[in-house]
């Protein structure tokens, strides 16, 4: 499936009533999704591990919509436990989760396999794979409850980072695939839908530690790529139950 992206719609209401999880919530796409869902009708959950950063977005998401929440925690170090806590926090706290956008990333920079930091490698694996992982089987028994709910995680083009020198990050995108096939077969006949987005290259901090900018053309600001996160999230999204949307360069 293919789509341009786009900013937010006058008068949006595909999430009203919503509430979705933001994971990531402070980086590049996180943070554009998270105003898009906002003024879209949700109430999101910011998930990141830095608290500032957090509180620099908070203002512009309740701008756009619902007052959102807060949630720091440090993926890399969070245990199945803390996700556990964090699920059970959002059931009483909250009443009810329809939606999980999985947004955070770790990318330390291109580094050739045999000078490359053995602890890098294994948190890139870590925070790109196990603990979206962890998440999503944490947020699961509420997801369930709803009629329709939604899980979508930001993927990388495995052909572009699957290359030389992109280490744990690049081998963690293969692995999401292969995940989101997994979860779609297994929750296929459940109200969970999940699917993928593959944004066009962006001009975030993440992508920097790649590219340079004086030769890196062709990126968009995230919130081009915004729009997509809500159309996964909303009923709209069933269409691409375990399905990829690739938003063309």
């Amino acid at each position: 499936m293919s789509g341009t992206g786009a900013g937010p719609r006058a008068g949006d209401a595909r999430l009203q009533g919503r509430v979705v999880l933001v994971a990531g919530a402070a980086g590049g796409l996180g943070a554009a999704a998270s105003q898009a869902c906002a003024a879209a009708g949700a109430t999101v959950v910011l998930l990141g591990r830095k608290v500032a950063r957090l509180n620099r977005i908070y203002d512009s998401v309740a701008r756009a919509g619902a007052e959102p929440l807060l949630y720091p925690l440090d993926l890399e170090g969070a245990a199945p436990d803390d996700y556990a806590v964090l699920a059970e926090r959002l059931g009483t706290e909250v009443g009810r989760l329809d939606g999980v956008l999985h947004c955070a990333a770790d990318f330390a920079g291109l580094t050739p396999f045999a000078l490359g930091d053995p602890a890098a490698f294994a948190r890139a694996l870590h925070v790109n794979l196990t603990a979206r992982a962890w998440l999503t089987q944490a947020c699961l028994p509420l997801l369930k409850q709803r009629e329709d709910a939604a899980v979508v995680f930001a993927l990388d083009d495995p052909q572009r980072v699957g290359q030389a020198y992109w280490g744990g990050y690049g081998v963690a995108q293969y692995g999401l695939r292969g995940l989101l096939d997994s979860l779609h077969n297994e929750l296929r006949n459940t109200p969970v839908r999940v699917s993928g987005l593959q944004p066009r290259p962006m001009r975030t901090a993440l992508r920097a530690r790649a590219f340079a900018h004086d030769i890196d053309h062709g990126t968009v600001d995230p919130g081009l790529c915004a729009d997509a996160c809500v159309q996964l999230l909303a009923a709209e999204g069933a269409r691409w139950r375990g399905q990829v949307k690739v938003l063309r360069e």
